[in-house]
């Protein structure tokens, strides 16, 4: 679950109540009832969640309302601990009944679980106390109905229509709203929740007919409904996107430079979250082990977790297991500084959690060299003669070795103009290489969930073509 907002005061509890089912006293009050329970049959610790979550979703496509839904769900997790057997068990069924249900059914999975050694909840020190828990106000619902959010969705449509009359047909626009709260705790002196939103609009404009058609799409996605693109500007700018890839071809092999579009330039830094996040450093399924202070990038390269951003799509106060969370260097001067780490994974690698159960905080990746003047058109005057990239396909990333290899299209840049589109190609390389050959980010930054970045200019890759 996506735990983003502070409520530790009570205009923040209220504002957590807006337009949910459960109140968070009734959450609170479920969630002790759970873990008295579980003390009641010996579990020797033991923690509980419950949570909420409800939105609506609607699509349209040629001017044509497509789909309606609305999403209501409910869930009550339960965690035993018996020494160092575990069990767990949820329901959606909130009776006094179901609940003892549940934790007899995580105690009974505890029973005949077999021992393990890290097994256990997160140290008491590692707590954040209730006073410490921040307001973020991650937390803005939407009081939008389906007709008011299938209007902005046509909107956007029909923007990216009216944008030239090359674009012959579309795949759709959307628009969501969602909200989730949540209460848990747990027997090592945790206790606290609180709720979050998001909200998106979305289109995908095709164009062209025939054998020459493209496709492309562009959305706008924040917490506060207010902070959403104009559906027209949205609806615009995918259709250009679209346009520009028109008349694509194909490449013939070689080895050039290789600029990442900022939205896909965040692909590969989630590439590296995964490599020195716990679970595959102790699994051995990480192709940067045992890099903790060592260079993987150039010295250029910084990269910042801070989960305290007011407003941010990764903030929190602690992470999912309660634990503090704090503003941190991930990489200094190109240099890994620390690693992601729940108490699990700290633990199998004798190491102490880093706050981050429940994966990483808000990001924000750059240069020491960007300056303010590094926007798009600079980048592609750093590339000069090579591929500009803006989209990806497939899966061709092995964490155990950092081998890269991805469908692509974009199009290729001749002395930092671009000179015609491309489509086809796939381009390959390793992740060690590619983190080491970075040699410029952009000011073009760009927000892609918990990541901020621009574009990334990588000085050699292999491409496939024709």
């Amino acid at each position: 679950m996506n735990k983003s907002v502070s409520s530790s005061n009570s205009q923040g509890d209220a504002k957590a109540e807006s337009g949910f089912s459960y109140s968070r006293a009734f959450f609170k009050d479920l969630v002790e009832q759970a873990l008295s329970h579980a003390k009641k049959l010996g579990a020797t610790d033991a923690g509980a969640d419950a949570s909420e979550g409800s939105g609506l979703s609607v699509s349209v496509r040629k001017g044509e309302l497509e789909t309606v839904e609305r999403n209501r769900d409910k869930s009550l997790g339960v965690t035993v601990y018996l020494g160092k057997r575990r069990g767990n068990a949820s329901t959606s069924d909130f009776s006094a009944e179901a609940v003892q249900r549940t934790v007899q059914a995580a105690y009974d999975i505890a029973r005949f679980t077999a021992e393990d050694p890290i097994a256990g909840l997160p140290d008491a020190a590692d707590i954040v106390p209730a006073a410490e828990h921040r307001e973020l106000e991650l937390f803005h619902p939407w009081a939008i109905d389906s007709e008011a959010a299938a209007q902005l969705a046509l909107q956007c449509e029909a923007a990216a229509f009216a944008t030239d009359k090359r674009i012959t047909n579309s795949e759709g626009a959307g628009v969501s709203a969602q909200q989730s709260h949540f209460y848990s705790a747990h027997t090592n002196g945790f206790a606290g929740g609180y709720a979050s939103s998001r909200h998106s609009l979305s289109v995908a404009p095709i164009a062209g007919k025939g054998a020459d058609m493209q496709r492309d799409a562009w959305y706008s996605s924040m917490r506060r409904a207010s902070d959403l693109a104009d559906p027209a500007v949205v609806g615009r700018y995918a259709a250009e996107r679209a346009l520009s890839r028109l008349g694509a071809r194909k490449i013939p092999t070689t080895e050039c430079p290789v600029l990442f579009d900022a939205p896909l330039a965040a692909g590969l830094v989630g590439s590296l979250v995964q490599a020195i996040s716990g679970g595959a450093l102790y699994r051995r399924s990480s192709f940067l082990l045992h890099s903790l202070g060592k260079k993987v990038f150039p010295k250029h390269i910084q990269l910042v977790e801070d989960p305290f951003i007011i407003g941010g799509k990764g903030s929190a106060p602690y992470d999912d297991e309660g634990v503090r969370v704090a503003k941190r260097s991930v990489i200094e001067d190109g240099k890994v500084a620390g690693y992601f780490l729940s108490t699990y994974s700290a633990r199998k690698l004798s190491m102490r959690t880093t706050g981050n159960a429940g994966g990483a905080h808000n990001l924000h990746f750059y240069s020491t060299k960007t300056r303010p003047s590094d926007d798009l058109n600079a980048m592609l005057q750093k590339l000069g003669t090579g591929l500009f990239v803006i989209e990806l396909m497939g899966q061709g990333v092995n964490p155990v070795t950092g081998d890269y290899s991805r469908g692509a299209s974009g199009f290729w840049v001749e002395n930092g103009q671009i000179a015609f589109p491309v489509e086809e190609i796939t381009i390959a390389g390793n992740l060690k290489d590619m983190f080491k050959g970075i040699e410029a980010v952009g000011a073009d930054a760009y927000n892609a969930g918990s990541k901020t970045l621009g574009s990334i200019l990588i000085n050699r890759m292999k491409v496939a073509g024709s």
